[in-house]
């Protein structure tokens, strides 16, 4: 859990993740649930600007985390397809980065629906894991890479799916952006050693990092819309 904490440690302190971060606050209301909040910073940030906000994740040792980081707000192990909430408790739903390593992400999106009031807002976001960019003197281990790293997931590709899995579910106003975090800095590194990457591979990326050459690219994807009736 240590490495997939630094991981998310390390994303989320980059300005460019916190201005995604922020953009997926926008009209929430003032009661949100936090879908597979991880160590809590959403819930965290929502709940110091008076929202009441709910972190819901699966791992108990996660939520334990996040209790203790941000005491103020409130978390709950449960799964997404299953939230300890009432039909139509909250005005915002957002699950971030989650839905790829989910059994079954469209369950997940219908309890959604369910918990939303009508004229709610949900929110998805994460990325694409079959679509990340990194320049590399080779091109074929750098793509075996990326591929390999997406197939070990439940759902790689349901980024690409978050428009038409709302529509599905027959939300409304469905809107979707794309916003591209960009690394060029040793800050990536750990992202690369978590696509596998090792040898002469990493040894080349690290080279990069260390004379500003280096480059890698991932495309977020975020996706809203309107619980309608």
């Amino acid at each position: 859990m240590s490495t997939m904490l630094n991981l998310l440690d390390a994303y989320d302190a980059l300005p460019q993740a916190c201005a995604l971060r922020e953009r997926t606050y926008a009209g929430l209301g003032g009661t949100v649930v936090d879908v597979g909040c991880g160590g809590g910073r959403a819930v965290g940030e929502l709940a110091a600007r008076g929202v009441a906000a709910v972190g819901v994740d699966a791992d108990p040792a996660m939520v334990r985390l996040a209790a203790e980081r941000w005491p103020a707000a409130e978390f709950h192990v449960a799964d997404a397809t299953a939230l300890p909430l009432a039909d139509g408790s909250v005005t915002g739903y957002r699950a971030d980065k989650v839905l790829h390593a989910l059994a079954e992400p469209a369950a997940a999106v219908a309890e959604a629906r369910r918990v939303l009031a009508e004229g709610g807002r949900a929110v998805l976001v994460g990325q694409d894991w079959d679509t990340f960019v990194i320049d590399s003197d080779d091109p074929a281990r750098t793509r075996a890479l990326v591929h390999a790293r997406a197939e070990g997931m439940p759902h790689p590709r349901i980024a690409r799916r978050y428009r038409n899995l709302l529509l599905d579910n027959g939300f409304t106003d469905v809107t979707v952006e794309v916003h591209t975090i960009v690394w060029t800095g040793e800050g990536a590194l750990p992202l690369l050693v978590n696509l596998g990457g090792e040898g002469a591979w990493l040894d080349e990326q690290t080279a990069r990092a260390r004379e500003d050459r280096l480059f890698v690219a991932v495309p977020f994807f975020l996706a809203s819309g309107t619980r309608a009736r």
